[in-house]
């Protein structure tokens, strides 16, 4: 009878957080004047992690995988060959960016010191890695990223798109996370397609250039902008969404086309009379990028207030030979890798000999279209490979010089060059 009796209390008992009763539960803990299921346990433990987790951070998301510069610049190097300047900065950029944001919160000292954006410009010839290194960044801080084209922007009231729909993709690219949209990064490509028309400041209404250079001041500074989640004009009834952007870090790429003549005019590189000489400093005439100043954007028709607001401006050098054969095989997601592994799915044995990758690499030289110039070659020379293969019963592929260039007929190569 006594067993009886304690068997039902046992079963009467439940927890007191949940009111499960014992039965429904894997574990019931027992404490002085009350009980605790396994279920409220779990639940309780994940809401102290996140606690302790905002507390650490500074309130940054608990998924930022904030590294130190080296680690940051090793792990570009996995996917980005040479191009070691623009990747040294860009390292120091983004992690004095999330310091920053580690820093808001520390307001309890009397200096108060407040750290500025640290906004990006990539100058570079297409093809060179501006977006790979913008992409690989976000990858590994596992931050919303979104990539805008500069193209497609006008100023408000006219046909395009308005500035504020570059914050509509990277709200899409959070999941419509708020919190996590304003601590992500935005690259505007085609910067340069934005510069002023004309040398003369607002003679004429420039909707596509100047307009959007003005109109994208506060965003790139910080402000609060009311924001479409869909897009602003197909969808009006629709309600905004308020973007904070003092925490959004903006990288700017551009091909600036022709700007090799401003920075060439700038170095005086015209010796005129007798006394006058070049040898005073050597100047690098195949890449006269590396001396890059705001003022040159300037010249090209950016407004200093925007050159202001992007304070680190770095440069891609252009891809040699040298880089180009490296860009192939050596890289994490290398061309050749990656149709290693598209005809790998297909069990097709994949090899390609060293004569044809230099093949490749010569063509892709002649074509001037950096990486991109590489797929282009690699996929003229595989097609016929990949059509025909996975239906075949032998299923063997060796790339030599021959064949590659066998492939590579002088259509395909006039056609391919007209494409540049």
């Amino acid at each position: 009878k006594h067993k009886a009796i304690q068997m039902s209390k046992e079963e009467n008992l439940e927890c007191s957080f949940c009111g499960r009763k014992k039965a429904e539960t894997d574990l019931l803990i027992a404490g002085v004047d009350a009980h605790i299921c396994d279920k409220c346990i779990e639940q309780a433990h994940g809401i102290v992690e996140e606690e302790v987790s905002e507390t650490n951070t500074g309130g940054l998301s608990k998924d930022l995988l904030l590294k130190k510069p080296v680690e940051i610049k090793t792990f570009l190097d996995q996917y980005i060959i040479g191009q070691d300047e623009t990747k040294r900065a860009m390292a120091v950029a983004v992690y004095n960016h999330y310091k920053r944001l580690l820093q808001t919160t520390d307001t309890d000292h009397e200096d108060e010191v407040e750290i500025e954006k640290s906004n990006i410009v990539l100058v570079g010839e297409t093809g060179t890695g501006k977006t790979l290194v913008a992409r690989t960044i976000a990858k590994m801080l596992n931050v919303p990223f979104s990539i805008v084209d500069a193209t497609v922007l006008t100023q408000a009231g006219y046909v395009g798109e308005d500035v504020e729909s570059i914050l509509s993709r990277l709200l899409q690219a959070a999941d419509y996370d708020l919190e996590k949209a304003q601590r992500g990064i935005v690259f505007i490509d085609e910067i340069d397609k934005i510069a002023r028309k004309g040398d003369n400041p607002s003679i004429t209404r420039d909707v596509s250039g100047e307009g959007v250079q003005q109109a994208l001041l506060k965003l790139l500074e910080g402000t609060v902008v009311n924001v479409a989640p869909k897009g602003g004009r197909k969808h009006p009834e629709q309600k905004f969404i308020e973007v904070d952007t003092k925490d959004i870090l903006f990288i700017a790429g551009g091909a600036f086309s022709g700007i090799e003549r401003i920075i060439s005019k700038r170095l005086n590189r015209q010796a005129v009379g007798f006394s006058a000489s070049l040898d005073d400093d050597k100047i690098d005439e195949e890449n006269l990028l590396q001396y890059i100043i705001p003022s040159d954007l300037k010249a090209f028709g950016l407004i200093p207030e925007i050159i202001g607001r992007l304070p680190v401006l770095s440069y891609m050098n252009p891809l040699d030979a040298i880089t180009l054969r490296a860009i192939l095989t050596t890289p994490k997601n290398s061309i050749i890798k990656q149709y290693t592994k598209l005809f790998a799915m297909d069990a097709i044995d994949f090899t390609i000999e060293e004569d044809a990758l230099n093949y490749i690499v010569e063509n892709a030289v002649a074509y001037k279209l950096g990486a991109r110039g590489l797929r282009s070659l690699c996929e003229a020379i595989f097609t016929d490979a990949m059509f025909e293969l996975p239906s075949a019963e032998e299923k063997v592929l060796k790339v030599t010089k021959q064949y590659a260039a066998s492939k590579l007929t002088n259509t395909t190569l006039k056609k391919l060059r007209a494409a540049s």
